[in-house]
């Protein structure tokens, strides 16, 4: 599939995959005591990898990418431009296209029934964490274990969540539409 050139069914799927990030992006919930948002934009990422796969997935991102660094309000609090990108939270922005490269490199090279399935989507996650503690760390001025604690720490649990019901509903989604 990944020779090949896009189908116009591939095309509706990575449009719809870009729309749903949007929409996902938006969902906000904030804890004032964190500062840091709570979207379902992870949960969005990973069903567009797991539902349409890597490749499409990640142009999928990337096309929400482009839209909000051009400046349509595509970015949670419906925020868009460049210096969304480059603001305390936009590593984490850019850590999810590392996470679709990953997961679209290791469903290249083992496929998507693979034993370390769980394993890619977990390292996926873990790469976003680390682009996007990195970047807010040097950003705020901070320690990289205390930007850990403070962007990483509260979103584990929801994060692992949001990502087992986006594999959970593409696994049934995908079944819904085969038949």
């Amino acid at each position: 599939m990944d020779n090949k050139v896009f189908s116009v069914k591939d095309i509706v799927r990575i449009a719809v995959m870009s729309a749903l990030l949007v929409v996902c992006s938006w969902i906000t919930v904030s804890i004032p005591v964190l500062n840091v948002p709570f979207t379902l934009q992870t949960f969005a990422v990973f069903f567009a990898l797991e539902f349409i796969g890597g490749r499409n997935g990640t142009i999928a991102f990337l096309i929400y990418i482009v839209l909000g660094a051009v400046g349509v309000p595509v970015f949670s609090g419906f925020n868009g431009g460049i210096g969304h990108l480059f603001g305390p939270t936009g590593g984490y922005l850019i850590g999810f296209i590392f996470s679709c490269l990953i997961y679209w490199a290791f469903e290249k090279k083992f496929g998507y029934k693979s034993p370390v399935h769980y394993a890619i989507l977990a390292l996926a996650l873990v790469a976003c964490y680390l682009c996007g503690t990195i970047w807010f760390s040097i950003y705020m001025s901070k320690g990289f274990i205390p930007s850990l604690a403070m962007c990483v720490v509260p979103f584990i649990v929801p994060d692992v969540l949001k990502i087992a019901l986006a594999v959970l509903l593409a696994v049934r989604l995908k079944k819904i539409i085969k038949n």
